[in-house]
Order: structure tokens, then sequence, then C-alpha cells
């Protein structure tokens, strides 16, 4: 059934006609009438094709034969000769090796004449219009006549016979045409007759391949029970969620009244050794967060779930390099327009890109609602800064500062309440202070970001009742990225809060090379040389922390657990170790432990951190690196382009100026950029963030449901 709606589906393709998306009203079918009733239009369809194939291949060959004869190819010289002639027609792509092959098979003893048609032919089996060309050959002789004969037969050419006698070729074209007329309107009655037919199975397609759809799948389903031949019933095996076993079982019991049954539905849970599938209940706002997640990794069965924090985080960064609250004002309109048509839209057929972009609507929402937040942090709308929160905290020395910004700036009242000072821009040290800014405080959310991974690993392990995972793993973890690079946080805080010029560059250098050097100017607070001393040490004391002792513990718990089995066998009968098959296949799977395996792969999960954790923190640098470029090029874009513009008195330089900018601000800021930031946050993420404790090594729980059958599931 599935390939006779698909021959129809292809048929109303073909004749350019639109199935209908609302079935047209019908009383419900059973199965086996729907399938008695697609032969019936099936046969109906393939007599009609049939049939209209035969009238276009008899209207073409008249066609052809009008054609032939109306084209003048035995004009000249060879008409007088005697000469014996074949006339035809043939595919204009093949003339020319057509004309080689007469040449080469009667050795040149032949004319060769050719003029194109006046009109295409259409081909009755694919449709298409065709390009072709009326020739005639001169020949003398059977035996060329023969060879000549062949050769148009295996070019596929046509030949007609043209008669010599003017009056009577005359009178051959009046009747051919007449019956052209007669097979024209056979063909178009014949056409307008399956068109109709086309169009009432049309207005049941959709209907039709919705319910073959749902029967495949209910089958499919059904084939994956076990019968059993001693009970004479089925044994089906699955996962559901336990809030559903309820609503399950009440569902089995309906089915079972409903359909009469004298059998009662068993239902039970059972021990299984899988591994259960993943599932997380979502809804229209945090489904896109779910999906970036799952696209990383599923989730192990009951481990923490990123996309809880992801909500938050992931539109968080990105904005920390799109902070521009004049950019955000335009994603936020973009998304409210998505959201606002989301019940049209959701119905729609969407082309890729759309629907990449409306399946992520609140993650846009988000997004821009941060970029907003970020932007009026970093005071920049479309670079430009506001005073919007009150006076600016500083002036300019003298009047050069305004002009040239080669002057510094005087402090002369309380700071600016919220966010950057518009003082500093176009300032002398501008760059200087927000390169400063920005990179510090990359530092700062990349080290919360991945300490928050570390405990995530915590509550992990502490789920599972794994101890050694939380004093072998977390806290030397801890202890290691604290040591050094909480400490760097701590010294930024220390830095911005007191106002100190220590430069923690040279802090941190001989932190590792001099830590018992006196720190002289650098130092920002008492005893901080004995403290570095001391997280030095618990730096170095972490690694092998992390390195040696849970290998070794899990070889010795594993030969306890040996042996502690070795001699339960000898106390246990035959008949006991016949019972419950899989646990016993359980207990093998426990056996099988490789000390060497276990030490290389702890060797691995240690360096990779130890190394991650300098190039992971590294790595959110780019926090600064993307806002730092997002920021210059709308400055470049405002002030080499529309304020250049702006400046001539002429209005379509000005025009010209206008639209260059929006284009720019348009295509580059608001697409180019946006794509940029949300890669490097979701690779923040997906590396930085979620490989301190996120295995992602599941598989997602996918329940029957007919509403997750796709439009082109087969």
């Amino acid at each position: 059934m599935s390939r006779k709606l698909r021959f129809f589906k292809d048929q109303i393709n073909k004749a350019g006609l639109m199935s209908s998306p609302q079935p047209v009203l019908q009383p419900d079918l059973e199965l086996e009438e729907l399938e008695i009733q697609l032969a019936e239009h099936e046969h109906e369809l393939n007599e009609m094709n049939s049939n209209g194939e035969k009238l276009r291949q008899s209207y073409n060959e008249l066609l052809e034969f009008k054609i032939v004869l109306q084209k003048d190819t035995r004009s000249g010289p060879p008409s007088q000769s005697g000469l014996r002639f074949i006339c035809g027609i043939i595919c204009k792509s093949k003339v020319l090796r057509f004309e080689r092959m007469l040449f080469r098979a009667t050795r040149g003893n032949i004319l060769f004449n050719q003029a194109p048609a006046d009109e295409e032919i259409m081909d009755p089996v694919s449709t298409e219009m065709i390009e072709k060309t009326v020739f005639v050959v001169f020949f003398s002789g059977e035996q060329a006549r023969t060879k000549i004969l062949k050769i148009c037969e295996a070019f596929g050419a046509n030949c007609y016979p043209v008669p010599e006698d003017i009056l009577k070729q005359r009178q051959i074209t009046r009747e051919v045409s007449s019956r052209l007329v007669d097979l024209e309107a056979t063909l178009d009655a014949g056409l307008r007759h399956r068109n109709k037919a086309l169009a009432s199975i049309g207005g049941h397609l959709a209907k039709w391949i919705n319910m073959v759809k749902r029967e495949k799948a209910v089958y499919d389903t059904l084939n994956m029970l076990n019968f059993d031949v001693t009970k004479k019933c089925l044994v089906g095996e699955g996962w559901c969620p336990i809030f559903a076993k309820t609503q399950i079982q009440e569902a089995l019991h309906r089915a079972t009244f409903d359909s009469s049954s004298q059998v009662g539905v068993i239902f039970h849970p059972m021990d299984s050794v899988e591994s259960p599938p993943t599932y997380f209940r979502t809804d229209r706002f945090t489904s896109a967060y779910q999906e970036i997640v799952d696209a990383y990794g599923v989730a192990r069965y009951q481990e923490a779930n990123p996309s809880v924090y992801t909500v938050i985080t992931f539109p968080f960064l990105f904005a920390v390099m799109f902070g521009d609250w004049g950019h955000g004002i335009c994603l936020l309109l973009g998304a409210l327009v998505l959201i606002a048509r989301e019940s049209k839209l959701s119905t729609q057929k969407l082309g890729s890109f759309m629907e990449m972009l409306f399946g992520g609507r609140y993650v846009l929402l988000l997004m821009s609602l941060f970029s907003i937040y970020c932007g009026l942090i970093y005071n920049e709308f479309f670079s430009v800064p506001f005073h919007i929160f009150g006076a600016s905290a500083y002036k300019c020395r003298d009047i050069s500062c305004r002009d040239a910004h080669t002057a510094g700036l005087l402090k002369y009242q309380d700071p600016y309440p919220f966010g950057v000072d518009p003082s500093w821009r176009g300032s002398r040290s501008e760059l200087a202070f927000l390169n400063s800014l920005k990179m510090k405080m990359s530092i700062l959310l990349g080290i919360a970001q991945m300490n928050l991974g570390i405990i995530l690993s915590y509550f992990n392990a502490r789920f599972f009742s794994n101890s050694l995972d939380i004093r072998y793993q977390f806290v030397p973890q801890m202890i290691f990225l604290n040591s050094l690079f909480g400490y760097l946080s701590l010294l930024i805080i220390v830095k911005w809060c007191t106002g100190s010029q220590a430069d923690l560059y040279h802090v941190m250098i001989y932190m590792f090379l001099s830590p018992t050097d006196n720190l002289g100017e650098n130092q920002l607070f008492w005893g901080q040389r004995p403290l570095q001393i001391v997280l030095l040490l618990l730096a170095l004391i972490a690694v092998p922390w992390m390195l040696f002792p849970k290998p070794f513990l899990l070889k010795k718990l594993q030969t306890e657990r040996y042996q502690g089995r070795a001699y339960d066998r000898l106390n246990t009968s035959e008949i006991d170790l016949e019972v419950e098959p899989d646990s016993a296949r359980a207990r093998q799977h426990h056996e099988e432990f490789n000390f060497s395996e276990v030490f290389v792969h702890q060797m691995i999960h240690s360096i990779e951190f130890v190394l991650g954790a300098v190039s992971n923190t590294a790595s959110y640098l780019r926090l600064w690196a993307l806002s730092l470029a997002h920021s210059e090029l709308s400055t470049v874009f405002y002030e080499k382009v529309l304020l250049l513009a702006w400046g001539y008195d002429n209005l379509v330089i000005r025009l010209v100026g206008l639209a260059v900018f929006a284009f720019a601000t348009a295509f580059i800021l608001l697409m180019m950029e946006t794509l940029s930031a949300f890669l490097h946050a979701l690779r923040l993420h997906w590396v930085e963030f979620q490989n301190k404790f996120y295995h992602g090594d599941g598989y997602k729980f996918r329940p029957f449901s007919f509403a997750s059958l796709a439009d082109d599931d087969d």
C-alpha cells in the first residue's frame, strides 16, 4: 500500500496538481477496504497512463510525419538525378554521430540533408519536450538502403514514406493534419479525465498516507514482541518512565475491555542488566537547550543534566561576546516575531535555515535579553556610549582632550553608577582599560563555570555512591584548579577592590619560578608569599593524588571481592549456581578487571585535567577577544561609514552611507557575528564545562508515538 500511495503522489506531482492538506470527508475505512480501493485506483490509473502513452505515441508519429512532409529537404540536384532517398526525423543531439556513422557505413556514397523541426515533440514516457531534426539521405543500391535503415533503427530515428509527387504529398499532409486535430481532442479529453481522477485521489491522499503509516508503525512494534508457544500469548519487554506506569496500566486495561479480549494483560516490572535509556521532560522553552546538549552526547542514565545550567550560562556567555544593547534589541525583535507567529509557523514546512532559527527562538530570546544587559554594562549602543545612568565621573584636563584624545581624564565626582563610564569612549586609555577589564572578567567567568562542572561531578559520584571518585577525583581536582587559577581569580578581585598597581602576570610567573622571593610592590595583601607556597605545594600534591590511589584501590577491592566469591562458591550447591543466569553473567562482567587498562585510563584522565586546567582557562579568553572584535567592528562601521557619509552635505551620499551601514550591521554584525559568538559559546559548554562531569554515552528514550512519525518516514 505504501508503494501505491507513493505512486499516486508521484502522479499528482507530475501532473502539477496539489494534494489537499485538508482531507475530504469520507467514512472511516478498514485497512482491507483501503487496500481494495487503492488497488482499484492503481489499476485505473495504469490503464489511463497506458492508453495515454499509446495515443501520445500515435500523435507524435503523425506530428513527425507532418513535419517531414512540410520540410522540403529533397530540393536541389540530388532530387533530379534519379537517386533513391529515405526521409525521417531524429533527436537533434544525435545528428552529428548519425551523419558520421552513415558516411562510414556507406564509404561516403550518400548525400545527407537536414533541417531543424519547427516545434518540439513531447516524450510520452518522461513528458519532456525534445528538439528534433528532419533529414533525408540520398543513396544508390539496395545494399546501401539496408545499411541506412539499420543505422536509423539503432539511433532511434523514425523514417516516413514521402511520395515524390507534390500533389499527392499535399493530399497526405491534409489527411495527417485532420487526424492530428482528432487525436489532439482525444488526448485533451483523456488528460482531463486523468486529472479529475488524480484530484479525487489527492483529496484523500493525506489521510490514506497517515493511516498506512500508523498501521506500519503498529505492525513494526508488534514484530518486536515474542510469541510464547506454551502460554499462547505475546510477550514484550521495554522501558517506561516510572511516573507513566499507572497510565500504561490503565491504557492496557482499557484496550482489553474495548477489544472484548478474554485474556487479561499482565504488566509488571523486571530486572535488567542493560542500562535504561535517558528521558528528560522538556517544553517549548527548554527543548532547544536540551537539543544543544544532546548534540554533544545523550546523558548517561541518571547523571546530572547540563541543560539545567545551559539555559542560563549559554545565552549569558554569548552575550559577553555580543554585548551591545542596540544589536540586542534587533535580536529581541526577531525573537519576538518568531514567538508571536509560533502557532502559524509550527504547522508550515520551513526551509533548513528557518527551521533551525524557529527551533531556537527561545534561545534567541534569552541571548538578546542578556546581550542588552551586557551592552548596558559595556555602555554600547551600535558602538555609541550614552549617559543613561547620570553624568560621567571624569572630565578632560584641557580642551585638546575632547578633540584629539591626547590628554588624560580627570576624575571629579563619584564613579558612574552602572557599567562602563561613557567618558572612556574615544579616550587615550580606552583600549587598555577595556582590554584589562574584559580579559580579567573572562578569566573569572571561566574559573566559575569550570568549578561548577567539578562540583557537578561530586553530585554525580554521590548519587551513584562512588566514594572513590569523590576522594580521589573531585577533591584533588578542586584543589589543583583553585590553587592556581582560583588564586588568580582572588588576585584579580583584590586588585579591583584595592586599586593596587601590582602586576598579576609577574605574580603568577614568579609563583612557579621563585616562590620564596620577596614580592615587593606586587604584594596585594599580608601573608601572600607563604599562601602562594602552600597553594603551589597543594597543586603539586594533587597530581599524584589524582593518578595513583584510585587504580590500586580498585585492584584491592576487586581482589577482595573475588576471594569472597570464591569462598561463597565452595559453600554453594550446583542448584544455586544455576539460578538467575543474568546475574551470573553480570558477576562475570565484574570479574573482568584489567589493572593496566584502568591505570592507563586514570593516567590519561589526570594528564588531561592538568593540561586542560591551563588550556581551558586560556580558552575562556575568547570571551574577551570576540567582545573586543565585535566592539571594534561596530566602531569602524559607525565612524568610517555612517559618520563619514553624514559629513557630506549631499543627500545621495548620506543615503548610500546609511544603506551601507544598515547592510553591514544586518549581515556582518547581526548574522555573522551572532553565528560566531553562538559557536564559541557552544564550544565553551561542550569542551570546557561538560568535560568536567558529563559522560554523554547514554541513549535516548524513544517511545512509540504517532506524533513522532516523520512526514517522509516509510
